[in-house]
């Protein structure tokens, strides 16, 4: 088994994702007019006025919430210091590039989800990647085969990573045997999940900015404590990502390819962009303006805040600490609870341990949302077997407690890799919806306009859209 999961991640991760990623993110950077940075105090103006739902939507703000619980996770704490053990500082530098180009990437697949949602039987809207495979592409089979890769991604194998993380910390800080947090896991997972994707949105909505704003002070304090070393830091982070620190040029070929694999494996993990994640959120808002580029601009805010804010906090504790050292064995959530404690004293392991807990069990909550709305899809917009598939989730997150940790990372790059190849090839085949999108709200923001979409202005698309949803009231 390990040999087959090892196979398919070589080939994914050693040459495809790598290329087809950072050629996805350059490709809608320059055809949305490097939207990530001439925009970027617009997707704060979005955010002021993401309050708004009603009966069929929930907020932008909720979905925003929702989608960072999912990215802000096991990613921003372990994943860095397995990112940084394994791909030396240089990594981190390759993570902050596949998010600022990534975060086209994400503007595109959540504008696109966002126009092709449906609602479901009950009246709530419902989309993503398999919605506007099926519908915009008009290929079925390649949403169905989608929803397959992120229901066995996010309903099984990344909540078992997330668990494991959960599970190690506790382990560490207080002592907890792992089957004992499996168990306490499952018991608080099931009460949220079984009262659907509302429950799960309105939760994020009230513990992620906490949990965020917390662990951000708590790295600033660290920060300001070695302020002095911090441009020692990131001069060491960009000489790593090109080799500038190796002797020889085989070293410096091989240290800059295992910089690169690592960064951008780990910051897709953490801030999922094009990978077709969050796109599952941006379709269950009513957004406002009531526009669907309006969610676009708030998942390139989600991949901003994940990556560029979080990961970079992780990354200077444990640098700033000099608790990372290669070939130690030291790496994974233990690195990051080993530098804050030697930085701040013994209560940093409590922190990160309760920090994990937090960022951790948001995922899981907010990876089953994903899944749920995945399994509706193949279900033809209906809810049947999500009982069971409850159950298995659950049993996921147990087995997760008590597994070992590498075997569990590989399978999570692996299921994570399948479905970004087929959203990457989706959204690329859709490019020319999201850039129309992006030019109908900009046009009508020049005129000064509150952008609202108009299907009937779009022939070619109102027949590929759910009748009423984008109809001009």
């Amino acid at each position: 088994m390990d040999a087959i999961i090892g196979f398919i991640n070589d080939l994914l991760w050693g040459t495809i994702l790598i290329y087809l990623l950072l050629g996805a993110g350059v490709f809608f950077t320059l055809r949305l007019g490097f939207i990530q940075f001439r925009h970027f105090g617009h997707m704060f103006s979005v955010l002021r006025h993401s309050r708004k739902s009603d009966a069929a939507g929930i907020s932008s703000f909720q979905a925003l919430c929702t989608s960072l619980a999912a990215r802000v996770g096991t990613g921003n704490l372990a994943g860095v210091a397995v990112a940084l053990y394994l791909g030396g500082p240089g990594a981190i530098f390759w993570m902050w590039l596949i998010a600022l180009i990534g975060m086209s990437t994400a503007f595109a697949e959540s504008a696109l989800a966002q126009l092709y949602k449906i609602k479901d039987e009950d009246g709530n809207y419902r989309g993503g990647p398999a919605y506007y495979m099926e519908k915009g592409l008009g290929m079925r089979w390649m949403g169905v085969m989608f929803a397959i890769f992120l229901i066995i991604a996010f309903g099984l194998v990344f909540n078992a990573v997330q668990a494991n993380s959960i599970s190690a910390a506790m382990d560490v800080a207080f002592g907890i045997p792992h089957w004992a947090t499996g168990v306490a896991l499952v018991l608080m997972a099931g009460v949220i999940i079984f009262g659907g994707l509302r429950s799960i949105a309105r939760f994020a909505e009230l513990v992620v900015p906490v949990m965020a704003l917390a662990y951000l002070l708590i790295a600033l304090v660290v920060i300001a404590m070695n302020i002095t070393e911090l441009p020692g830091v990131f001069s060491l982070i960009v000489k790593s990502a090109f080799g500038l620190d190796q002797a020889g040029g085989g070293a410096i070929g091989y240290a800059i390819s295992q910089a690169m694999m690592n960064g951008i494996k780990r910051g897709l993990f953490s801030n999922e962009a094009g990978m077709g994640s969050a796109p599952n959120a941006a379709a269950s808002a009513t957004p406002y303006p009531p526009h669907p580029a309006s969610q676009g601009y708030v998942q390139m805010l989600g991949v901003f805040t994940d990556t560029i804010v979080i990961c970079t906090c992780t990354a200077s504790i444990i640098l700033l600490s000099g608790q990372f050292e290669p070939g130690s064995g030291i790496t994974g959530i233990e690195l990051t609870q080993r530098a804050l404690a030697h930085e701040v004293g013994d209560w940093g392991n409590t922190f990160i341990a309760i920090a994990i807990l937090f960022f951790a069990f948001t995922s899981i909550v907010a990876n089953y949302a994903y899944a749920e709305n995945n399994l509706i899809f193949l279900e033809h917009n209906h809810k049947g077997g999500l009982l069971i598939f409850r159950l298995f989730v659950l049993g996921m997150v147990m087995f997760g407690s008590m597994g070992e940790l590498p075997t569990i990372w590989a399978m999570a790059d692996a299921s994570m890799g399948l479905m970004a190849l087929t959203n990457l090839v989706a959204i690329l085949l859709l490019s020319g919806v999201a850039v129309k999108l992006a030019r109908d709200y900009n046009d009508q923001r020049k005129l000064g306009k509150i952008p609202t979409f108009d299907a009937a202005k779009y022939p070619e698309l109102h027949r590929q859209l759910e009748e009423g949803i984008w109809d001009k009231k």
